[in-house]
């Protein structure tokens, strides 16, 4: 399967075609989306909603220009909007990356986004720095810059009625701080616990004031992680907290994360001479429940959360949730499944009853292809650590990046970086080597923890090309005959299942791979996922030449989604936990059948109801329904069904119509549009079918996750 994958992703988008590749968005264009809303790392999520318009600030760490800042006009679909600084402005060392300084895993993070006072506040930390805040009148800025100083951090920030500010902080023990109004820093004296020790309340703090009280939206992570909320009538206390969502994992496991003692990470050279200690194999930790984010109230009245995940290794990115209030708390789910939440559910404003199909613009956040063609660098990438400007350019059509002393990537100035988007991506650049010197290393890395790369090196007037991987600390070299000094880089990126490989070609339409199908990691060193790199360096410490870059291409072959859905399709389903079909027996009931079994009654029609929304038909004609509370033996069957075009909204209608969870690959869960929970079979009791399911287990070996396979 591995060869045909590669074969497959090999073959998929080469230069020759040029056509712009179509990215991964939520939105299913029949007025649903599916989770998560980028397939790429998005870390601590903050949202606001201004009049028609909904801002999103999220982390950037040690990546620059920083704090980036997106738009929606529905929550589902995203764009850019701004990036808060373009360059961090303290000059130390370890801001550029230089003499061996850095702030990896630091930087800037868990910003908090506000809107008051005719403009907008973005708060963050920095590192050593203290508590910052960029303000501006326009999303796009220009933003100004308050340095506030004070050890706060992972703030939420209310501005109350009264025009008081404040900032609510720390870990555990929880703090509120009063902010002076020009931003120059907290009230002096006015820190106090509002929250003691003890209570189970963690960090990533959000504020809301609603009709009047007082609510704290936290996160914490041991022993796992769930989101809480804690109100109270008054921004001092007393508070009274509970869980809010917990075990929304959509059927992931959390990546492995690698481990490595600080001051060692980096310094294994790729000439294979180790400087220090080896990265760890990756571990069986890290949080995969969705976690630590904003509330925000849609235009047409309802609440929704914009919570992080650890997504493999693409790193965090973003679930939209839809939220219940209930007894004065707002909790994530729906009503008869609160604390859990959906992968496919309706937009904002959209019902779960029939309507029109809404027209909308499906967008993603970027373009992530790019031909250098512009004057300024596409907002999708990201310098690692302040670059020197005078040492790069976009000249000609190209991204020129001249080579500067380091013994290895993770220390190169001026790698220029993109996210890698799942579920699958290849990325492929065109890099000249003609303005090369002894001793260069140029060209295609991932930035992560482990780091790897493929690229060329030159040696006097040799070039190699070479796939260095440092997890092993394993090198690859290949002699290199160029035609006009070009080579083809390719990174194929199965990031689902956390691998990736490398691929070369020398005339941009054959491509062989180089090395081994390496495996990939989210790690808590750089607080990122896996990114893409181009880059150019020195070995042999001294000013070099430099590289020139071209025809950066990112193709999704996941990314249309519109045959996902099996509709009009004859199909048997089988249980994931299992490996068995469900059979409709002529007893009344779903039940399931030994592996074997291709009997008409394992035959299941999937009929499309619209909106994402399916009813299954038997092939004998009956059709799948819930009775009761969809206990097992309550999954059974009609043989009526009411039409499309008059569906009343009536609870009996709601049991035969369900709305289709995609889990890629041919894995899906049915949610019942009655109950709002899911259909599965136990595989450790011999209990038919139900539809009490409240979601996937991490490995989709409980019950509740199928797999479809067409009967022709």
């Amino acid at each position: 399967m591995k060869q045909l994958l590669i074969a497959a992703l090999l073959t998929f988008g080469t230069m020759g075609t040029m056509a712009q590749p179509k990215s991964w968005t939520a939105d299913n264009g029949n007025g649903t989306f599916t989770n998560p809303l980028f397939y790429d790392e998005f870390s601590d999520p903050d949202v606001i909603r201004v009049g028609d318009d909904y801002y999103l600030a999220g982390t950037t760490m040690h990546a620059v220009p920083g704090l980036v800042i997106l738009h929606s006009k529905d929550l589902v679909n995203w764009e850019f909007a701004s990036y808060c600084f373009d360059r961090f402005d303290f000059l130390e060392d370890k801001f550029a990356l230089k003499n061996h300084q850095e702030i990896y895993g630091q930087g800037i993070w868990a910003p908090c986004i506000r809107y008051a006072n005719g403009q907008f506040y973005v708060f963050s930390n920095i590192n050593g720095k203290g508590l910052q805040c960029y303000t501006a009148k326009d999303i796009k800025g220009p933003w100004t810059h308050h340095n506030m100083q004070g050890n706060i951090y992972d703030l939420g920030v209310l501005f109350d009625d009264d025009g008081k500010i404040y900032a609510i902080h720390k870990y555990g023990e929880v703090h509120c701080t009063e902010l002076k109004p020009d931003m120059s820093g907290p009230v002096e004296g006015s820190d106090r616990v509002i929250i003691p020790e003890g209570n189970g309340i963690g960090e990533g703090h959000h504020m809301y004031k609603i009709d009047g009280m007082y609510y704290l939206i936290s996160t914490d992570y041991s022993p796992n992680g769930r989101t809480l909320c804690s109100r109270s009538k008054n921004i001092w206390g007393p508070y009274e907290t509970r869980v809010i969502q917990a075990d929304e994992t959509y059927g992931y496991h959390g990546v492995g994360r690698t481990t490595v003692p600080r001051g060692t990470k980096y310094r294994i050279g790729e000439d294979g001479t180790k400087f220090g200690v080896a990265p760890a194999s990756p571990d069986a930790t890290g949080c995969d429940n969705a976690h630590q984010g904003g509330i925000v109230q849609a235009k047409d009245g309802t609440w929704w959360a914009l919570f992080m995940q650890d997504f493999h290794s693409i790193g965090r990115t973003v679930c939209l949730m839809p939220m219940t209030w209930e007894d004065g708390w707002p909790m994530v789910g729906l009503k008869g499944n609160l604390g859990r939440a959906p992968r496919t559910w309706f937009k904002p404003g959209v019902q779960s009853v029939a309507v029109p199909q809404q027209q909308t613009e499906r967008r993603a956040p970027y373009d992530r292809s790019d031909d250098f063609n512009g004057k300024t660098l596409k907002p999708v990438w990201q310098w690692n650590h302040n670059p020197d400007d005078k040492l790069w350019s976009l000249k000609g059509g190209k991204l020129r990046i001249q080579s500067q002393p380091s013994e290895q990537l993770m220390w190169a100035r001026n790698t220029l970086t993109q996210r890698v988007i799942g579920p699958k991506s290849i990325a492929t650049v065109e890099l000249s080597t003609k303005g090369m010197k002894d001793g260069d290393v140029c060209g295609l890395g991932n930035i992560n923890v482990p780091c790897s790369w493929i690229g060329i090196v030159k040696a006097g007037k040799t070039l190699t090309l070479r796939c260095f991987e440092q997890m092993t600390n394993d090198t690859a070299s290949v002699p290199v005959d160029l035609v006009n000094g070009k080579i083809f880089l390719r990174m194929i990126g199965d990031y689902d299942n956390n691998q990736a490989q490398y691929a070369y070609s020398t005339d941009g339409e054959t491509f062989q791979t180089i090395g081994r199908m390496m495996p990939l990691t989210y790690q808590l060193i750089t607080f990122q996922g896996s990114r893409h790199a181009l880059f150019a360096y020195n070995i042999k410490g001294k000013q070099g030449g430099y590289a020139e870059f071209d025809n950066f291409t990112v193709d999704e072959p996941c990314a249309d989604r519109s045959q996902n859905i099996p509709y009009g399709k004859t199909i048997r389903i089988i249980n994931k936990a299992t490996g068995r079909p469900a059979i409709a027996l002529k007893h009344g009931m779903l039940h399931d059948t030994h592996a074997g079994d291709n009997s008409e009654l394992t035959k299941f029609k999937v009929i499309d109801r619209g909106q994402g929304k399916v009813a299954l038909q038997c092939a004998d004609g009956r059709y799948v329904k819930v009775y009761g509370d969809g206990l097992p033996g309550d999954v059974r069957f009609t043989n009526s069904l009411v039409p499309v075009d008059q569906l009343p909204t009536t609870d009996d209608v709601n049991s035969t119509e369900f709305l289709w969870q995609d889990f890629l690959d041919h894995d899906f869960m049915l949610l019942s549009l009655k109950n709002h929970k899911y259909m599965g079979k136990s595989p450790t009791t011999g209990s038919s079918y139900s539809w009490d399911f409240t979601g996937p287990d991490p490995a989709r070996r409980n019950g509740a996750v199928l797999m479809w396979e067409e009967v022709k």
